[in-house]
């Protein structure tokens, strides 16, 4: 939506700049850091995070400024706040109850899936995951069945923004390749993912449809491959899945 020049803060989409220039890959900046990551000027960039360390949402050592705990706060309201969190967290509850594993839903953001709600049976990822955790699209069930819900020319085009870097040595890093499992995904209604996010770690995911059969998310059940094989991902797992997904589109917008 267009808004009119008047409408627009520009103060706040800067400090927005600043808040989304910190990650995994530059969890400490400098004034120098923050104006290089955003294309600020120097003086803008150091108001932005001075402003955020007098606010608590960041620390500051004399030269980097570091995100502190508060800024979950905002991420954490964000999700909380979403209708499509708090219907679907009843069925993964009983979903993950009924087959004793741990259940997930996602959302595409950019390159990345992030999880908006969880119901965990048991650890199987050295990362423990929780909602606004994020993982790559291209490399996980829930990113690939989200990459098969749009056309392959858009699909592609994350890809091409992706980094293909593998996690392990089963991940596919091929963008021909790539796509060719996204369309399989497309064929079949539901993405296997073995191992490619991390050893030990199985997973099948299937669309989350609304009414109409539009694909708001993407649902998965991950397993230790220790305990679980593939054919039993797909021979047991997959139908309780469907089986949820038919339940939830009833009441899905």
């Amino acid at each position: 939506m267009a808004i009119k020049p008047t409408d627009f803060v520009g103060s706040l989409a800067k400090g927005l700049a600043v808040l989304e220039a910190f990650g995994p890959d530059r969890p400490r900046l400098s004034v120098a850091d923050a104006a290089s990551a955003t294309g600020l000027d120097r003086a803008s960039a150091r108001r932005c995070l001075l402003t955020l360390a007098e606010l608590g949402y960041a620390s500051h050592d004399g030269k980097f400024f570091t995100l502190t705990p508060k800024t979950l706060r905002l991420g954490s309201s964000a999700l909380t706040s979403m209708p499509l969190a708090q219907v679907v967290q009843p069925w993964l509850d009983q979903l993950s109850e009924r087959l004793g594993e741990s259940v997930s839903v996602s959302i595409l953001d950019e390159t990345e899936i992030i999880y908006i709600a969880r119901a965990a049976q048991r650890r199987v990822m050295t990362v423990g995951l929780m909602p606004g955790s994020r993982l790559p699209a291209h490399c996980t069930s829930m990113g690939r069945v989200l990459l098969a819900a749009m056309p392959e020319a858009e699909a592609r085009k994350i890809l091409a923004r992706s980094d293909l870097t593998p996690r392990t040595i089963r991940s596919l890093s091929d963008p021909d390749t790539i796509m060719a499992m996204v369309a399989r995904v497309r064929d079949q209604g539901y993405a296997v993912n073995d191992q490619e996010i991390e050893i030990g770690l199985r997973s099948i995911a299937i669309p989350l449809l609304a009414e109409g059969g539009r694909v708001v998310a993407a649902m998965n059940v991950g397993v230790s491959a220790a305990r679980v094989e593939v054919a039993e991902l797909v021979e047991r797992i997959l139908p309780a899945l469907k089986q949820a997904q038919d339940n939830m589109r009833r009441v899905l917008r």
